[in-house]
């Protein structure tokens, strides 16, 4: 049966809205891209690509500051912290789908309820325990405080709550210990959750600034927000370069996107009708 008139009517139309917006949505990395490649003369003379496009803000931008030892720390840090998280989280989020202890439901309330109290809220006392810790300064206090997540866990809780009860029960019959049950089978198939969990994660400590900005101290453990942060200065601006570092900072996000959207799509949708 072919679809009539106004179907079709309103098909165009969501389209056309959905193209709109995506047009909207990409106008600003359009801009970005547009003033990396000006000189100063003309960064406010044209809205977007001047006839002279130069390659001379990236040069600056590696020339006069250690803007490569700022990308290898932030990979450094937001990898680390994604692996440990995803290791944790998926841990936990298993324990909580498939066993039955004392105080689970007040767990979950408990995890759940951590998640409406800003962060900002308890940075001075974690500061003071990273303190204590001697880890101020150091890629620990970043990666440490920040080693579960309570949000991963729910979204691994969802996910592995879809994995038949039975299919455990056969593993456990066939000699599987627990981790082994965890890492062979509940994780091949929660693969989905990993991909979005991975890029949420990345994300968050990629684009990361107050608690780094509060903690580190050392300018060659900078990461890549706090060294854009640094680049503007108090009395006169290179705009260009700031654009180019913004623009280099922001690729590597957009490039994970493109490799995991599908399982990031598969993954947030994972869960939906069990809960």
């Amino acid at each position: 049966m072919r679809p009539g008139f106004f179907t079709l009517s309103v098909r165009g139309i969501i389209y056309l809205l959905l193209g709109l917006a995506a047009v909207f949505a990409i106008v600003p990395l359009v801009w970005l891209v547009a003033a990396s490649t000006k000189g100063p003369d003309d960064l406010f003379s044209y809205t977007f690509f001047a006839p002279r496009a130069t390659t001379q803000n990236f040069v600056d931008l590696f020339t006069t500051v250690p803007f490569g030892r700022y990308i290898v720390n932030s990979v450094f840090l937001a990898s680390t912290t994604v692996i440990v998280q995803l290791f944790f989280s998926s841990l936990a989020g298993f324990a909580l789908a498939k066993y039955d202890f004392p105080g689970k439901k007040a767990i979950m309330i408990v995890m759940l309820s951590t998640m409406m109290i800003p962060g900002q809220v308890v940075m001075a006392p974690l500061y003071e325990q990273v303190y204590r810790l001697g880890l101020v300064d150091t890629y620990p206090g970043l990666i440490i405080p920040g080693a579960v997540s309570v949000f991963g866990i729910f979204l691994f809780r969802q996910s592995i709550l879809q994995v038949p009860d039975e299919l455990i029960h056969a593993a456990r019959i066939d000699g599987c210990s627990e981790f082994r049950i965890y890492r062979d089978i509940v994780m091949p198939v929660s693969r989905p959750m990993i991909g979005a969990f991975c890029l949420i994660g990345f994300m968050g400590a990629w684009n990361s600034f107050l608690w780094p900005q509060i903690l580190l101290h050392s300018s060659q453990r900078f990461t890549l927000p706090i060294g854009l942060n640094q680049m503007i200065g108090l009395y006169t601006q290179q705009y260009g370069m700031l654009m180019a570092g913004t623009l280099l900072s922001v690729l590597p996000v957009i490039v994970l996107f493109l490799v995991l959207q599908k399982e990031f799509v598969a993954g947030l949708t994972a869960g939906a009708v069990k809960g």
